[in-house]
């Protein structure tokens, strides 16, 4: 008996060089932009304008999300918000006298 077996197991999602969390921020910029667009054309806004601005507004949406999976690679993002999330200094108020102060250890009874 012949069984397929599945290679893709634990690898990220991938679709057209767009990996992980990029082909999310992709799809819901370009669903955003395409409300966006609908609700400006329901306003009444002309649709020239509606039209150059979806264009517009979508190639950009594309742009940047190949330019930041190039940049960042799969896991770019992830590490930006951690960075974003350490503290560039460690501060620290007690005084130094503190630190210096000997303290006896207590033996365990």
């Amino acid at each position: 008996m012949n069984y397929n077996i599945n290679k893709g197991i634990g690898r990220t999602v991938e679709f057209k060089g767009l990996k992980a969390q990029y082909l999310f921020l992709f799809a819901g910029g370009l669903l955003g932009m395409l409300i966006l667009v609908m609700i400006m054309y329901m306003i009444g806004v002309n649709s020239f304008i509606c039209i150059v601005f979806g264009t517009g507004g979508a190639s950009i949406i594309v742009w940047q999300t190949f330019s930041l999976n190039r940049k960042y690679g799969e896991h770019g993002l992830m590490k930006i918000a951690g960075k974003k999330r350490h503290p560039k200094y460690i501060i620290c108020r007690k005084s130094i006298h503190r630190y210096l102060k000997c303290t006896p250890k207590q033996t365990a009874k």
